[in-house]
């Protein structure tokens, strides 16, 4: 995710001044500043468009799908390679004129006008995505839970509704410190898992299975086999998350159910830029794999089975990886988009696209989250 730099600080006649070809500054957001003069003769529409806009705000231009919209990737190059400074809002205007090196850094984490509670229709630039919530402010808004105190027990202990639950667990907040206290106790570990814990898991059991497979069948049946139980994977991957993830409606309204519920995955959604909280447990992954271990030993001869059973539980590793991945990495131009659909389950609308490797199975099943998908509902302020 983007983080704030400590870069010079500029007002809006400072940014007007740098308006010349060989000086080509402009911003986005009314906020950040690029020095472009460089990428003027790489521009694809040449130097003279974007000189019409030096000195000036160039967000509604970037978005405007009638001259050229652009890609995540676009705004990813200027961040990267063209950011010089911020531009000042009045008050630190203000303090410029006392600031002599007017070096200091911007905190953009606490833009005042991005509210991650708010469903939207256009997902938030990444920038956005780590604006830390205040705690304070949002328990005394919402009267949900305090992110100050442990969560679990606020849940299990707390007077809420299924209604009132459900409106508000899946309004992402953002902790801002790493991962929020769940248990606020000895049992705060278990309750946090690290990306590369999942291959490092499973994967081998993926090659013992496969191996078995392959030295004890015909090679290419269980090469089959194993394209066949990833393929079935991506259905059980929707599914899951569907229908178990998302129970929602046929949720019971009592405590329990509400903190099953959370445990399970309302903690993703209430915090779904937690590095810690986005991987599934192997404890827990392990009672959810077991009905379906099962089965296909049940259903399948033993070799055959073995040779399924690594392509479901490689595809599985592949879900964990994506899912961490599309929260928290750079990416190339498909798993942008996926990365895009992914987060508008989060931030727009998390009645659809339940698809996290791809979006099929919600083309087949009418779940597709698409641009003209409506908002989630809220409820309650």
């Amino acid at each position: 995710m983007s983080s704030s730099k400590v870069l010079p600080l500029y007002s809006k006649s400072d940014l007007a001044s740098h308006a010349k070809k060989d000086d080509c500054w402009v911003s986005l957001y009314q906020r950040k500043i690029y020095n472009v003069t460089a990428f003027l003769d790489e521009h694809p529409g040449g130097p003279e468009y974007l000189l019409e806009h030096a000195g000036k705000d160039i967000t509604e231009v970037m978005k405007d799908s009638a001259i050229h919209e652009h890609s995540e990737s676009a705004y990813e190059i200027m961040d990267e390679s063209y950011l010089v400074g911020y531009l000042a809002t009045e008050e630190e205007e203000k303090k410029l004129l006392t600031n002599k090196d007017h070096v200091v850094e911007v905190n953009l984490k606490g833009d005042a006008e991005f509210d991650s509670t708010t469903f939207v229709k256009e997902l938030p630039t990444e920038d956005k995505l780590s604006v830390a919530t205040d705690p304070t402010s949002d328990y005394k808004r919402h009267k949900f839970l305090d992110l100050n105190k442990p969560l679990l027990w606020q849940v299990m202990f707390g007077n809420l509704t299924k209604d009132f639950y459900l409106d508000q667990v899946h309004r992402p907040r953002h902790y801002g410190k790493g991962s929020a206290p769940l248990f606020g106790n000895f049992l705060e570990p278990i309750s946090k898992t690290a990306w590369w814990v999942v291959p490092t898991v499973w994967l081998p059991v993926v090659i013992y299975h496969i191996h078995k497979a392959l030295v004890n069948m015909n090679q290419p049946f269980a090469v089959f086999l194993f394209g066949l139980g990833v393929f079935v994977w991506t259905l059980i991957e929707y599914c899951l998350h569907r229908f178990l993830f998302h129970l929602d409606a046929r949720l019971p309204d009592n405590n329990a159910a509400l903190t099953l519920h959370f445990l399970l995955h309302g903690v993703h959604h209430y915090l779904p830029m937690d590095k810690y909280r986005l991987v599934m447990p192997p404890t827990l992954f392990v009672v959810l794999c077991t009905p379906f271990y099962k089965l296909v030993f049940a259903l399948l001869p033993y070799y055959w089975a073995c040779a399924g059973f690594a392509g479901g539980l490689f595809g599985y590793v592949c879900y964990d990886m994506t899912h961490y991945f599309l929260h928290h990495a750079k990416l190339p131009p498909y798993m942008r988009k996926l990365k895009k659909y992914h987060l508008e389950h989060h931030y727009k609308n998390y009645e659809l696209g339940f698809g996290v490797t791809s979006w099929y199975w919600d083309k087949v099943f009418g779940t597709y989250l698409g641009p003209t998908a409506p908002l989630s509902k809220m409820k309650y302020e």
